[in-house]
């Protein structure tokens, strides 16, 4: 810090003495405008007027020194002009950035001072105007001058990374001088003012392997042969340092993380020379029976490893595949072990890389060869066939207990076992086998049918008499061959016809046969006619030799009149070794064809039908027959609905006309046709209702109640009400039913009926009901409204 401040000192001793010099009065330039006065009249002759002056007073640029850290104001500079005569008669003034805040000028001596400390590297520099005018009139003496205050810069930053800390990567085993990466420093301070800004890389960290260039910062290997698999990372520290590397220069450093990458300069190794492995000989072909390793120092693709079995003893038995994930070789088995015929195998594997770089080639070959050992454990079996599957032939029909055929298996093991043999139950539900348990015959239990079911399928199970959980199967088809023992028939039941016209020697149905026997495919067949030996023939049989027969007409004029259906026996006969046959009969019948042959018609009633209508023709009649029939069913509907429009609308017709009702009331709980309550109890007769089954007529007089309190006989107020009925002029025109109901009054008692529950509102005292207590507080306060309204209503009167 002292070295530091004693620069800075000794920088302003050296400022402070140059910068007087470009601020000196330089005569010879002219004063932009002209001056008036005593002092200028004198120096021109006495002569008056405007005249020209020269220009008394110019500057250069001003500096200053960035970072001052004195306590007094830096001085800057000084500004001064001819015209001052040291009389204070001229006042400067100062304006542009930083005039007043930053910069002040003295406006007497023309003196600027910086006010605060600058930073170049915030603003480089400065720009003002200057003018000297007047100080009583305040007038300019000279026009304003624009001048530069420029920053000087000091050595005050020091060199940043700014891209730091850094990851590079090159490959091992490079030669010296590899390329590594590059990297790059940068110094705030001025690069045109001395040697602050001119930055030097040099390497603090991380020698001998690497090296840097001190001028580009580009950093290259500087070791050979340098092995990831001895050291991967090294961490390098680079120093960049300014002042050109000099003593007192400000530096920065930064730290690059170098790795090496892998590149396949390491063989596969085994890591012992012979693998013992034991397998059972039970084990399953394409199971992996053992796993072997190589390791290899390298990464990634360059550490994969191919496994090969090397040709020799074993080496037919066993494959060995690559495991991607752990590189592993893993052996499965390629074909079925045997204990019994062979207990050990050996082979040699060899691994290898699969990705070489051929500039590693002269470090020896890229691979290694390990032995591996093979036992085969014993392990008890199960019997063995001498067959994968059987397959046996039985004629249908054949006798219980006949043999069949035989199965054979054995135990391999080295006990040799005894094997007994079943029938699987779930292969054979009906029994239809049976098999000799020691010897392993099978024979029949039950009679076959080939039509039934053609093929057996059968399991049978072997097992060991000293271990019975051991167990194996084989499966066993049973072909049940055909005997001859269905007769042959026709393949189909034929609808055969022969035309009238039909020709002497004309075939008119061509017929197979079928049998239920095998083979179907090569079955013979013979046809004849049993009628051979019959002088008077119609039809016969010719066998064609193909397994079809045709029908043929040994006459013609053939008649329907004479005879429609004839019957021509066929004797079938198949080609076995005990012949069957069978007689079938087929129905001719005699048709009507036309002249091509085509069928016409079989029916004997069209005979007499020659002249007749046709299709068309009949169902064209049946059209007109049914239009015929709707225009009448119309002619009939239309003349009754108008017999009966007459009888409903005439005007003239005066009688009185019964029109029955069939509408059926809701009984008492319909409340809408009348008051209940009305007929019920006279007293609460309401004035002024009218009938709801006819229209009220203005102008009638309203039907007083009659009074019936005095009423000791019913009848006597049934009558009043009948009078009152007839006497009514707004009755309807036809006639109706009254129900009068009166229960009567005079008792002691009162009603105790529940008719007189529908009376109209009368005047009740609630009061009652606030002495029942808080719960019934609400109810009474709403009777209470009510009684008050009714009272209220009661004592208005009307006045004309």
């Amino acid at each position: 810090m002292l070295r530091r401040n004693c620069l800075l000192l000794f920088l302003c001793f050296l400022f402070e003495q140059s910068s007087c010099a470009p601020f000196q009065s330089r005569p010879g330039q002219e004063w932009p405008h002209s001056q008036t006065g005593p002092s200028a009249a004198g120096r021109n002759g006495g002569s008056k007027g405007f005249q020209r002056v020269k220009r008394g007073w110019v500057w250069n640029q001003f500096f200053v020194l960035e970072e001052y850290m004195g306590s007094d104001p830096q001085y800057v500079g000084k500004l001064h002009t001819d015209l001052d005569k040291g009389q204070s008669a001229v006042k400067y003034t100062l304006s542009g950035e930083g005039a007043g805040t930053i910069f002040t000028i003295d406006q007497i001596t023309g003196d600027i001072h910086a006010l605060r400390s600058l930073d170049r590297e915030e603003k480089p520099y400065y720009t003002l105007r200057a003018q000297a005018v007047n100080i009583e009139t305040n007038r300019p003496l000279e026009s304003e001058s624009e001048f530069v205050i420029k920053v000087q810069d000091i050595n005050d930053n020091e060199p940043k990374f700014l891209e730091g800390p850094y990851t590079a990567s090159v490959p091992e085993m490079s030669p010296v001088g590899t390329y590594v990466m590059k990297v790059t420093a940068t110094d705030a301070d001025d690069p045109t003012y001395g040697n602050s800004a001119r930055v030097v890389y040099s390497i603090l960290h991380g020698q001998p392997y690497f090296s840097v260039d001190p001028k580009t910062g580009v950093i290259r290997t500087a070791l050979p042969n340098m092995d990831r698999e001895v050291k991967e990372l090294y961490q390098v520290l680079i120093q960049a340092k300014d002042m050109g590397g000099q003593l007192g220069g400000l530096a920065g450093t930064t730290t690059i993380n170098i790795t090496l990458s892998d590149v396949n300069d390491n063989p596969p190794r085994f890591s012992k020379s012979i693998f013992h492995l034991r397998v059972p000989e039970s084990s399953a072909v394409g199971s992996a029976v053992g796993r072997i390793k190589a390791h290899d120092l390298d990464t990634g693709k360059n550490a994969e490893v191919e496994y090969n079995i090397v040709p020799g003893d074993g080496g037919a038995m066993f494959d060995i595949a690559t495991n991607e994930h752990n590189q592993e070789g893993i052996i499965m088995l390629k074909k079925p072990l045997d204990y019994e015929t062979k207990k050990a195998y050996t082979f040699k594997v060899e691994a290898s890389n699969a990705h070489l770089d051929p500039r590693f080639h002269n470090f020896g070959p890229f691979k290694d060869t390990a032995t591996v050992k093979i036992n085969v454990l014993d392990v008890d079996e199960p019997p063995v066939f001498s067959k994968p599957s059987y397959a046996m032939d039985v004629y249908e029909d054949t006798p219980q207990g006949t043999i069949i055929g035989a199965v054979t298996a054995q135990d391999l093991d080295a006990g040799n076992s005894p094997v007994r043999y079943s029938i699987d139950w779930k292969s054979d539900l009906d029994s239809f086998f049976d098999i000799d348990p020691v010897r392993g015959t099978i024979s029949t239990n039950e009679l076959l049918d080939r039509e039934s079911i053609a093929q057996h399928n059968i399991s049978v199970v072997a097992t060991k008499v000293n271990n019975p959980v051991l167990t194996s199967r084989v499966a066993v088809t049973v072909h049940v061959l055909d005997i001859n023992e269905f007769p042959p028939e026709l393949a189909m039941p034929y609808e055969t016809f022969v035309c009238e016209s039909a020709k002497v020697g004309q075939v008119i149905q061509v017929i197979s046969a079928r049998d239920q026997d095998l083979p179907q495919a090569g079955q013979r067949f013979s046809f004849k006619s049993p009628q051979e030996g019959v002088k008077t023939k119609n039809f016969t049989v010719r066998d064609f030799g193909n397994n079809t027969a045709g029908v043929v007409t040994l006459r013609g004029g053939f008649r329907r009149r004479s005879q429609e259906i004839y019957h021509l026996p066929v004797l079938i006969e198949d080609g076995g070794l005990q012949t069957l046959s069978s007689t079938s009969t087929l129905t001719i019948r005699v048709c009507g064809c036309d002249t091509d042959g085509s069928l016409l018609t079989c029916s004997a009633e069209a005979i007499f039908l020659h002249v007749g209508l046709s299709t068309g023709a009949l169902i064209a009649i049946l059209v007109c027959i049914v239009i015929l029939l709707v225009i009448v069913v119309l002619y009939v509907g239309v003349r009754r609905q108008k017999k009966k429009e007459t009888l409903m609308t005439s005007k003239e017709d005066i009688r009185d006309n019964v029109i029955h009702y069939d509408d059926e009331g809701g009984g008492e709980e319909d409340t809408h046709a009348f008051d209940m309550g009305t007929l019920r109890n006279p007293k609460v007769i309401k004035e002024n209702l009218f009938r709801r089954d006819v229209k009220p007529e203005l102008g009638l007089c309203p039907r007083r109640p009659i009074a019936s309190q005095n009423s000791a006989d019913i009848s006597n107020f049934i009558n009043q009400r009948l009078q009152e009925h007839d006497g009514d002029t707004s009755a309807p025109p036809y006639d109706s039913l009254a129900t009068y109901a009166y229960e009567g009054e005079g008792s002691v008692a009162e009603s105790l009926s529940s008719i007189e529950s529908v009376k109209g509102e009368t005047e009740e005292d609630y009061d009652y009901l606030n002495e029942w207590g808080p719960r019934f507080k609400t109810l009474a306060g709403i009777f209470g409204e009510r009684s008050e309204s009714q009272s209220d209503s009661d004592s208005l009167t009307i006045r004309p």
